[in-house]
């Protein structure tokens, strides 16, 4: 293995752009011998050979563009003839009101065939309520109790009301934070700092911790100087394997984590087994609830099985449960649960020697908006424990209704686990039928915005009440779908399909990455159609 990389950089090393650019059929089988060496990163080949890095950057750049002008269409020309410098004089109010109303304006239609970003509780009146509660406390900042004790108290309420939903104990604390991600940040800043004070001597601490852990704990791992150590699931439930998982536990393990449910199948993960395996080791246990956390509960109310997974497995010392979520409020809200203040107090941040004075800060950011805690607190007072189980009904009809369409009527997919609440995911079993093509489909031809997701290829759905009243025909429309792909193999290499299937196909995963991070990038660049317009300020208009 090693003689061989040592004879393709010696003969990379003696090649020119230009030799490169000529022996094509020669790099893509170099590429191709490499991928089958374990210990060779592609990544680090590239820098080794002329010319072959920016080669690459371009082919990824290329692929960005081709992504942008699909995803993003043509802004319109109101927008277009907007200066992007800084507008000496301020604009006509009404103007951009209508300007940005445009770039907003969505039909019902297509907000009802959204299945995530947005959650809708399909109650009467609730979100103009909450609009309206967003308001009232739109300028005030979370930041200072003190300056706006209302906050404090739809703060301190909201903990109050979100432990006693989760079965905490009475000496049950916590935080209102902005996300599920910053409740998930806050929680392993906690227990970092707590296993610095408690066991100085593990300095590189370890989370062990299923493969669908939700991107934000390795986020995290990476902020605080975690490794998490991932668990392998069962390729039929896709629940976590438990023999695995107690193998994974080592010397440097502070911290045990699980999904309630995991957010790719909607799947519960055996909480009460990994209790176990806490207890035994004397190791804190955090669930990640911030999908289930204000769905699960009313789930088990309607009688339905879901498996144990709250503050009544004795092992659990936190959960994170999103507000924003199944609690049908704005975005900017959600809650972050300790077993006692023995693990709260290391999420705190203090500093004593600024001139500014003493500071505190209870999570991540600093600033708070004020509309964001209200409108949670007003969401989860109006609605109660009947408006959340209506809600709850709607979205379980949803499921039902696609669930059993899916297995009983359309033969070349199949769903993935055994989902515990209203998220569904399925994958193709026909060869023929490359999953991604039909979201391809279901978007472009019938309006159906699909979440796409890999290892397998699936699609998933994060169903909501109102998906209640178009469940069948999105089964319909699935099923026509399928036909569209069947009948023209050629969509299984176009699209969002043929850019999941170029992903896969490269075996490391950092050039991956730096595509990720290109498209990323692209993204929140000034937008090329506006270019022309950007040296001119002509069009601008005073109030």
């Amino acid at each position: 293995m090693s003689n061989l990389l040592t004879s393709f950089t010696d003969w990379a090393r003696q090649q020119s752009p230009l030799q490169w650019a000529e022996h094509g059929a020669l790099f893509v089988a170099t590429f191709i011998a490499l991928r089958s060496l374990k210990d060779v990163k592609l990544s680090a080949i590239t820098k080794l050979v002329p010319g072959l890095e920016s080669t690459i950057n371009s082919v990824i750049q290329k692929e960005v563009d081709g992504a942008m002008k699909t995803m993003f269409p043509k802004l319109p020309d109101e927008l277009l003839n907007l200066s992007s410098k800084f507008p000496k004089t301020g604009f006509n109010q009404k103007e951009l009101l209508e300007i940005m109303a445009k770039l907003r304006s969505t039909s019902p239609e297509e907000q009802e065939k959204r299945f995530a970003y947005v959650y809708d509780s399909n109650i009467e009146g609730h979100e103009e309520f909450v609009k309206e509660a967003f308001s009232l406390f739109v300028y005030e900042n979370a930041l200072n109790p003190v300056a706006f004790p209302a906050l404090r108290h739809f703060e301190v309420d909201i903990i109050q009301m979100t432990a006693s939903l989760l079965n905490a104990p009475a000496s049950a604390v916590g935080s209102v934070t902005s996300c599920g991600s910053e409740s998930i940040l806050c929680a392993l800043k906690a227990y970092r700092d707590r296993a610095r004070k408690l066991f100085p001597h593990i300095t590189e601490p370890e989370i062990v911790a299923p493969e669908t852990v939700h991107p934000a704990f390795e986020k995290g791992a990476i902020y605080f100087g975690y490794k998490i150590v991932h668990v392998d699931l069962d390729p039929i439930t896709k629940k976590v394997d438990l023999k695995k998982y107690a193998a994974a536990i080592g010397p440097n393990t502070i911290l045990l984590m699980a999904s309630a449910p995991q957010y790719p199948h909607g799947t519960v993960d055996p909480i009460a087994e990994i209790g176990v395996l806490a207890q035994t080791h004397n190791l804190p246990f955090h669930v990640d609830a911030c999908v289930g956390g204000f769905f699960l509960p009313w789930v088990e109310k309607l009688g339905r099985p879901v498996p144990l997974w709250d503050f009544r497995v004795p092992a659990v010392t936190s959960i994170s449960a999103d507000i924003h979520k199944y609690g049908y409020c704005p975005k900017g809200a959600s809650a972050l649960i300790y077993r006692s203040n023995e693990y709260r107090k290391h999420q705190f941040f203090t500093y004593t020697t600024w001139p500014g004075g003493l500071f505190i800060s209870p999570s991540v950011i600093g600033s708070r908006n004020g509309g964001s805690i209200a409108a949670a607190w007003a969401s989860l007072r109006s609605l109660g424990e009947e408006g959340f189980i209506a809600a709850t009904k709607m979205a379980l009809q949803a499921f039902d209704t696609i669930k059993e369409g899916i297995t009983q009527e359309i033969p070349e997919l199949k769903v993935l686990g055994e989902p515990h609440m209203s998220i569904i995911s399925f994958a193709s079993v026909d060869p023929k039928i490359n999953i991604l093509a039909v979201a391809d489909v279901m978007k472009d031809v019938y309006g159906w915005n699909c979440e796409r997701q890999q290892l397998p290829d699936s699609i998933h759905l994060s169903l909501m009440p109102n998906h209640s009243k178009i469940a069948s025909k999105f089964v319909e429309d699935l099923k026509a779908s399928i036909a569209v792909v069947r009948a023209d193999p050629s969509l299984n290499a176009k699209g969002t399909a043929a850019m999941y299937g170029l992903v896969a196909k490269i075996p490391d995963n950092a050039i991956v990455s730096d595509f990720l991070n290109t498209f990323l990038s692209t993204i929140y660049d000034r937008d090329r159609d506006s270019s022309s317009s950007s040296s001119s300020s002509s069009s601008e208009q005073s109030s």
